[in-house]
């Protein structure tokens, strides 16, 4: 396990897949007001990202991927875990409970930590997100097979902060999966916040690793 998360063990209370399960797909795509022509989607293009609707099974707050890493760590070291949680064009996505995206925002005002927290991105009720693949892509060749069975190694800082990329880092696997809510991630923004990188470093990381992957 690397850094990115804590040295979890892997148990069905930790899932660290990369892959969406069958149950996890029927989830996501209650999302959407048309299921069925969500999993057609999938099914002819399985390595394409998708958009989903938020606000009926789903928020989606969206990080710094620097800062969304901490949260994430925070959440599973100290915390009740996470819900599915998702990289893409250098931010991180955390799934979280309907009506998160409204609230959580006024929380960190109220709680006087709006300052300290780098700007989120809170898509709820008239928003939709864009979603990885169901799957990773295909290895390419010369690429070494990984077996299928595996939970996959989660990726460097820098990987996530890549402006391309997009994959699952804790996959939906079940049909109705536990989601935080506002406080819980209220606590998570505030014990990240709290880290010693600190949200001017935080600022400074994220433009030094922004410029490595444009080079």
């Amino acid at each position: 396990m690397t850094d990115w998360l804590p040295e979890t063990p892997r148990t069905l209370a930790f899932p660290t897949a990369a892959y969406v399960t069958l149950a996890g797909a029927d989830w996501l795509a209650s999302a959407s007001p048309r299921p069925e022509e969500m999993h057609t989607l999938w099914a002819t293009r399985p390595a394409a990202p998708s958009a989903l609707p938020c606000g009926t099974a789903f928020d989606v707050i969206n990080a710094p991927a620097l800062f969304g890493r901490r949260m994430v760590d925070r959440l599973w070291s100290d915390g009740p875990g996470s819900g599915p949680v998702a990289a893409h064009r250098g931010r991180i996505l955390l799934f979280a409970a309907p009506g998160t995206a409204q609230r959580l925002p006024a929380l960190l005002v109220w709680e006087e930590w709006a300052a300290a927290v780098p700007p989120l991105l809170c898509h709820g009720s008239g928003d939709a997100v864009t979603v990885p693949p169901l799957h990773p892509r295909r290895a390419a060749a010369g690429d070494v097979p990984a077996d299928a069975t595996a939970f996959p190694a989660l990726p460097a800082a820098e990987d996530v902060a890549a402006p391309s990329f997009s994959r699952w880092l804790v996959a939906p696997d079940v049909q109705s999966p536990w989601l935080p809510g506002p406080d819980v991630l209220l606590w998570a923004c505030v014990r990240a916040a709290r880290s010693p990188a600190g949200p001017g470093r935080e600022t400074t990381a994220q433009h030094r690793v922004s410029a490595l992957t444009a080079g």
